[in-house]
């Protein structure tokens, strides 16, 4: 009997250039874009654990990283180098797998509902009668000639059309999502980095709509004094600044954009370590670090109830651990009556990824 023989299953081994890329990567995103500082980090690590060889050196990666077009001379005339728009795609993807795994595309792009019926766009595992008017293409015939079996036995077989079966077809809903990033100067104190695991999270959140729910949009801005819209491109460069925390301009410029979206779903995620601490009225900032500020306080209260009544959901990732802090976002989940994680840093990307796409509520 002719038969197979099979071996050990070997992975194809990494190149040297790809093994040393994502380090880089990893080290573009933690100098917010600066190519020199991240080569300087990049000579140290190869100080110490050999990265580069004879056979393969520094400067043959750096030559290599500019012949595959993730790398380019600045054209000031002052010399450096600049990474391109294919190192951020690829800083983006890689954020994706670091933070979410690899994820399968899907097949609509869209999310799916509690919500079944005629007119959906997807087959569910439900199944009903079939009835006039029903889509040719919803009918499971397996399941229709298990019936016709059931009903008039298999010696005299027939399918009628009180034997078919269709499958309940899944409504689709688009959701336009608003990420909120705290660019606050206490996004870097304390030894500890904040920010780029937030940037991580964001350039992760992009590219996986984009690979697996195409119809959906996601805006995302930053908070410190002001607020303001970023692009996506952008995100390898975010830097926090000497700013308070404006939480009152980063909900009211999220819900003004979210009010001109079409979409059934709407919700802001926003990730922050702190309380709000200054608001802009009249043209003037009105700033107070010194513990909750009630007038403060309650400005974010009232666009939480705001949004509530807009249909839109807000879920809050306060990775800080200061427990007053508490007091503040239970108040602000119950305006909204939202959510909130009290993460931290470890596992926030999992979490954002996972409220994200467990959202199948259609709203009408």
């Amino acid at each position: 009997m002719l038969g197979y023989r099979f071996g050990n299953y070997i992975a194809d081994a990494k190149s040297k250039f790809e093994e040393l890329f994502k380090i880089f990567k990893q080290l573009i995103t933690h100098t917010s874009g600066d190519v020199e500082e991240a080569l300087d980090w990049f000579k140290e690590l190869d100080k110490e654990y050999n990265l580069t060889d004879e056979n393969y050196t520094y400067d043959d990666f750096i030559a290599e990283l500019k012949k595959r077009g993730y790398l380019r001379d600045k054209k000031d005339g002052k010399g450096g180098m600049i990474i391109t728009p294919k190192t951020e795609q690829a800083i983006r993807k890689n954020a994706l797998e670091h933070v979410f795994g690899k994820l399968k595309k899907g097949a609509s792009g869209n999310h799916a509902t509690k919500f079944t019926g005629k007119n959906g766009e997807e087959i569910s595992s439900d199944l009903r009668a079939y009835e006039f008017g029903d889509s040719p293409q919803s009918i499971a015939m397996i399941d229709s000639i298990k019936q016709a079996q059931i009903n008039n036995g298999s010696t005299d077989f027939k399918l009628t059309e009180n034997d078919l079966l269709v499958g309940e077809q899944e409504f689709k809903t688009q959701t336009a999502t608003v990420l909120m990033i705290d660019i606050s100067h206490s996004m870097i104190l304390y030894g500890e980095d904040r920010i780029t695991p937030a940037k991580m999270v964001a350039m992760a959140m992009a590219e996986m709509i984009k690979q697996n729910y195409s119809k959906d949009s996601l805006d995302i801005i930053v908070f410190g004094n002001d607020a303001w819209s970023i692009q996506v491109k952008d995100l390898p460069y975010l830097q926090v600044g000497p700013y308070h925390t404006n939480t009152v301009a980063g909900l009211e410029l999220a819900m003004s954009i979210l009010r001109k979206s079409k979409a059934s779903n709407k919700q802001i995620f926003m990730i922050t370590d702190g309380k709000p601490s200054c608001i802009k009225e009249n043209g003037e900032y009105y700033k107070n670090s010194n513990g909750l500020d009630r007038y403060i306080v309650n400005k974010c209260l009232t666009l939480a109830a705001s949004c509530k009544r807009s249909k839109i959901n807000i879920t809050t990732f306060m990775v800080a651990n200061d427990p007053y802090l508490q007091s503040f976002i239970d108040e602000f989940t119950a305006a909204n009556q939202g959510k909130a994680y009290y993460t931290g840093l470890k596992g926030l990307g999992e979490m954002i990824f996972k409220d994200y796409t467990n959202n199948k509520r259609k709203k009408n």
